[in-house]
């Protein structure tokens, strides 16, 4: 997943600290699309300290996700 103009515009208008709970609340009330909405979902569990830490989570998921073995399903 990447982080889109709109998402990236709302992580820099977020104030910090903001826990995983707070940047999900407000995505809600600033009417975030719900792709950007699930990026934030996908976050771990913890308080971000600012815009580049977020980024950082998106950048190593994104990386985790292009780098996993694919399984081979049978037909």
């Amino acid at each position: 997943m990447a982080v889109s103009p709109a998402l990236d515009t709302f992580l820099k208008n977020m104030e910090y600290p903001a826990t995983k709970d707070d940047l999900l609340r407000e995505a809600v009330r600033e009417g975030l699309d719900p792709r950007d909405r699930a990026v934030l979902d996908d976050l771990p569990e913890q308080s971000f300290s600012a815009r580049w830490h977020i980024r950082y989570h998106v950048a190593q998921r994104a990386l985790a996700d292009a780098t996993a073995p694919r399984s081979l399903v049978s037909a």
